[in-house]
């Protein structure tokens, strides 16, 4: 059985937008260490949505979008008398965001031929009306942990 985590780094929140989540998102889209770089890409990723949506404010599209990609439940593999089963369980919040976050950044990166900020900006504002990539990817979750829902007894 794994340990507890004794001491979980807490994200501040950004310096623009003040939330914490826009914080550990610039912190998923960053490479190399370039911290500046992926704040500029997330930045006018934002400024993009504010330009199409016209009327949205970009971060109640942001949260719109983790919203909806963030899984509820997902398949763990367990172990039992030699077979492999995979069991349906429960995505606690920190990991669905963690989740929503990877795949919506998964789904942009996945893109070809656009600047970086572009296919953010696209991915989120899709996201954000159920539908995208990152969207599929969470359907696709589901309708795994649904498919085996008969196994759902073996629990830890």
């Amino acid at each position: 059985m794994r340990r507890p985590v004794k001491k979980r780094h807490i994200v501040g929140p950004d310096f623009k937008y003040n939330s914490p989540k826009v914080e550990k998102f610039v912190n998923y889209v960053m490479k190399d260490g370039e911290k500046t770089v992926a704040r500029k890409v997330v930045y006018t990723a934002f400024d993009e949505i504010a330009k199409k949506t016209k009327t949205e404010n970009p971060l109640e599209v942001f949260d719109k979008a983790i919203k909806n990609v963030g899984p509820t439940v997902e398949v763990r593999t367990r172990r039992i008398g030699g077979a492999n089963y995979q069991v349906p369980r429960e995505v606690k919040a920190d990991r669905r965001l963690a989740l929503a976050m990877r795949w919506i950044l998964l789904a942009a990166r996945g893109k070809k031929g656009r600047p970086m900020h572009l296919k953010l900006a696209d991915e989120l504002i899709a996201a954000s009306n159920n539908e995208g990539e990152a969207v599929l990817k969470k359907a696709n979750v589901h309708k795994m942990a649904e498919a085996n829902k008969a196994f759902a007894h073996f629990t830890w």
